[in-house]
């Protein structure tokens, strides 16, 4: 009997050592710094932090739960204040927002409303294009945009088997390969942008909306940030789809009759839409009116009982307590179904808000504000590109949530020390961070399509940059143009 033999990976090895020797190396030097101690051990933890993170030497939840055990035994917090960032409002929006889109994928809704969509862009090649990308895109406002690209993949790979099975193109013909390419690299792209459109549509949003509170003491409404982050990502979506199909990848395939009937059967087999659907797309739809019209609904009760975080765990808990069969105690949600509801972002939040809570406490973050300041003065939009520009290909080679973590609290100091409305630098800094698109590794979605095996790193990598180039434009445009405006 062969044995099998497993490679091991020395990144993570050398990451599992590295981190605690980088912390240990750090409390046995002199403090540099001007601060006292105990901001030299919060700058030790959060570098044992990044080595983990950046190494991924163990899962990246975990890597967030070590300020909950080593902030009270470094003198920093006590348990209770050291455990309290774990339970921020914050996270439980985002808990809230995890319900809603698991009860959703339950019932399928989510798949009927893409190929809703999709089916009424038309059966010309560009336009199947568009549909998978508007589809996608809209998707990942509300559900995690890896369960987007996983749904939207297995259809996107059905129109791609026509091409060959029903209307007898080769696989290796320029039309067939451009338009495999544009559809799967669409579907992944739009995933990573939709995303970034709303408050809860990806988990560097929530750490941001976690500092903003943090450190300026406000909360951004659902409607607030949809304003801001809508308009910013349909139109990098759009320069991306025009990019897609008109520059890298133009197909010239025209009008593809049969993809109209793929779409139509899909749809047929989902059969009428069923009764669980219909509720969940009514609790679904009343929790994003809620978040829309939070200041009106609040003037109308006289008090400002309702926030984000709280339609948001109503819409949630509301899915436990649709009945769809009394007797038989069913509901449109169980709690076994929970289990794939991804805990670990959740304990990431308030690692990352713990680490942040005590860089601001400990005058970390102050210090960094200063010391860029004190460099001279700086063009707002030089700014606001050079931090783009740094969030946005650090995060082709690490997790954006870890990075954003890790690297927002810094564009927080900066903009805090030079005066600056909070939203200049640090919304474009964010949704940089969901616009990773030259790795297979840099995201979820990314991933998901390059193993479809039509995509060469390559292609990914040359159109990515370009993509990452056009991203970095738009968003210094509208840091500089738009968001003044809005602050």
């Amino acid at each position: 009997m062969e044995s099998s033999h497993i490679k091991p990976n020395y990144t993570k090895i050398i990451g599992l050592l590295a981190g605690p020797l980088v912390f240990l190396s750090l409390l046995l030097i002199p403090n540099p710094t001007p601060l006292d101690d105990t901001a030299w051990h919060v700058i030790s933890m959060a570098a044992w932090m990044v080595v983990w993170w950046v190494t991924e030497a163990v899962p990246i939840p975990v890597t967030a739960i070590l300020p909950m055990s080593a902030m009270p035994l470094l003198g920093i917090f006590s348990i209770r204040e050291a455990t309290a960032p774990y339970a921020d409002p914050i996270i439980f929006l985002f808990m809230g927002g995890f319900l809603i889109a698991l009860a959703m994928e339950k019932w399928n809704l989510h798949k009927r409303i893409a190929l809703t969509l999709i089916s009424n862009t038309g059966t010309h090649a560009d336009g199947i294009i568009l549909g998978f990308m508007l589809a996608t895109g809209f998707l990942s406002m509300w559900i995690s945009n890896t369960a987007t690209a996983v749904m939207m993949l297995p259809i996107a790979m059905s129109v791609i088997s026509l091409l060959t099975e029903e209307l007898g193109l080769d696989q290796t013909d320029v039309r067939f390969r451009r338009f495999a390419l544009s559809l799967l690299l669409g579907i992944a792209y739009a995933a990573n942008i939709g995303g970034a459109s709303t408050i809860i549509g990806t988990p560097p949003n929530v750490v941001m909306l976690g500092y903003i509170n943090e450190f300026y003491g406000f909360d951004i409404t659902f409607s607030e940030w949809l304003i801001l982050g809508l308009p910013i990502c349909a139109l990098i979506l759009a320069l991306t789809y025009l990019l897609l199909t008109k520059w890298f990848f133009p197909n010239k395939l025209g009008h593809l009759e049969g993809s109209k009937e793929i779409i139509t059967r899909e749809l047929r087999a989902m059969g009428p839409i069923s009764g669980p659907e219909k509720r969940v797309l009514a609790i679904f739809v009343l929790t994003a009116l809620g978040w829309m019209l939070l200041q009106p609904l609040n003037g109308l009760i006289g008090k400002p009982l309702l926030n984000n975080t709280v339609v948001a765990m109503a819409g949630g808990t509301l899915m436990f307590l649709f009945p769809l069969d009394l007797k038989k105690g069913k509901f449109l949600l169980d709690w076994e179904t929970t289990s794939r509801l991804p805990w670990g972002i959740l304990l990431l939040f308030g690692g990352g808000l713990c680490l942040a809570r005590a860089m601001q406490s400990t005058g970390i973050i102050e210090l960094v504000g200063n010391y860029i300041s004190e460099g001279g003065p700086y063009p707002q939009w030089m700014l606001v590109l050079i931090l783009t520009s740094v969030m946005l290909f650090m995060t082709e080679l690490m997790s954006n949530v870890a990075l954003v973590t890790v690297f927002l609290p810094v564009v927080i100091g900066i903009g805090q020390a030079l005066a600056l409305p909070p939203l200049l630098l640090v919304a474009p800094a964010t949704i940089a961070a969901s616009c990773a698109f030259m790795m297979p590794i840099s995201t979820p979605p990314n991933a998901i399509v390059f193993a479809s095996g039509h995509i060469q790193i390559k292609d990914m990598a040359k159109t990515g940059f370009w993509l990452n180039l056009l991203a970095i434009i738009v968003l210094v445009i509208f840091a500089i143009t738009v968001i003044p405006l809005l602050s």
